[in-house]
């Protein structure tokens, strides 16, 4: 996957050249999970695997979009509207809809996506993708939107478009990553600063690992957990969970809410605490133990890990991991592991062999390197 390569199918697809050409990178969690959408803490960094978009527009207000990935699906539609588009190109259609919604003069656009990041893995790539039809439709039609504005637009493409209740995290890490950093967002005032993530300078590498065991967030759980915590904040009397205490939720009469709103309000804090480890110099091993609490509060109050990744995760830290958890919406998907550089491929095989006694398909696996944000290569 190159720029030459994706300019190439855009030629042969549309017998010209595209106008631009964007690359937006997937992320990977490194804590902070579903804290998004209860106006939490999230601590994001964006990876080196991206999604390429090539654009042209057209004389119309027709779009035309097709994947390398999926050279049988192509997409043609006049006027987007929700459930007029399925699959991958709803991604695509959606962003188009949510900007002529917002206002603004979007004509019609040829579009051709490329890239290495893999689908269905709780990297992002459908954050990646709707981020880099974005772009290329504010370059095409002059549109100037500020990078969060942006993101706000592609969250409403996968709300309203798509059905998937997401929050802003994925959007975000992807268009204001920045290489050697994570970036700590507020999800509720949009405040987004770059925490130093000097791993390989002690020398620890980020190993991420497909379970291969894809999640499906648009299946209903996703959406159910966000109703619990709506339920959750609305018993408490506070606008989202991000304003609850661990005393406050400890009173939820629900066993179900409660479990739901303390990890919210424990992850929040442990998001909290990495940052402040990161931002100090001090030795990112002692996080290790911030990332294994998470997974036991994602797994074990949220319910939303599987057997998949809690193999993943008991392998990494018994194979000498300093810490491991499930990263992404869950039900499938990653996990992380931190870990020194040279248990990279120890820990690697341990997984793969528990993996294979528990008879699951074999894990993929790679480092984490914090990369920069979209970033245009026309």
């Amino acid at each position: 996957m190159s720029r030459a390569a994706v300019i190439g199918g855009f030629g042969a697809a549309y017998g010209r050249a595209p106008a631009v050409v964007w690359a937006a990178p997937g992320r990977v969690n490194l804590i902070g999970e579903h804290t998004d959408y209860n106006d939490g803490f999230v601590l994001p960094l964006a990876l080196a695997q991206r999604v390429l978009c090539a654009a042209a527009p057209r004389d119309d207000r027709r779009l035309l979009a097709r994947s390398a990935q999926e050279p049988d699906s192509p997409v043609e539609v006049l006027d987007p509207q929700p459930g007029s588009v399925r699959g991958w190109g709803a991604y695509l259609a959606g962003v188009v809809w949510a900007l002529r919604a917002a206002g603004h003069q979007v004509g019609g656009i040829e579009l051709l996506v490329d890239g290495d990041l893999p689908p269905g893995a709780g990297l992002s790539s459908s954050a990646a993708l709707a981020c880099a039809v974005g772009l290329a439709c504010d370059e095409l039609f002059a549109l100037r939107l500020p990078r969060t504005e942006l993101a706000r637009i592609a969250q409403r493409a996968e709300n309203d478009f798509v059905g998937a209740p997401v929050g802003i995290m994925d959007q975000m890490a992807v268009l204001h990553g920045r290489a050697g950093h994570a970036i700590f967002l507020d999800t509720r005032s949009l405040h987004v600063s770059q925490v130093p993530l000097r791993l390989a300078e002690h020398g620890l590498r980020l190993l991420v690992i497909d379970s291969r065991a894809p999640h499906r967030l648009v299946d209903g759980e996703y959406a159910a957990r966000r109703r619990d915590c709506e339920l959750a904040a609305a018993e408490l009397g506070v606008r989202a969970l991000r304003d609850a205490t661990a005393g406050t939720v400890a009173e939820l009469g629900d066993g179900v809410l409660r479990h739901r709103a303390r990890h919210v309000v424990t992850e929040n804090a442990r998001v909290l605490d990495a940052v402040e480890v990161l931002r100090s110099g001090a030795d990112p091993r002692s996080i290790g133990t911030l990332l294994t609490a998470s997974h036991a509060s994602l797994r074990d109050d949220f319910e939303v890990s599987s057997p998949e990744l809690d193999t993943a995760v008991d392998a990494a830290l018994a194979a000498g991991a300093h810490g491991a958890r499930m990263t992404g919406g869950g039900f499938g998907g990653c996990a992380i592991a931190l870990v020194d550089a040279p248990a990279v491929d120890p820990v690697v095989h341990a997984v793969r062999a528990a993996y294979a006694a528990r008879g699951f398909t074999a894990p993929a696996a790679f480092t984490a390197t914090p990369s920069d944000g979209a970033t245009p290569l026309s």
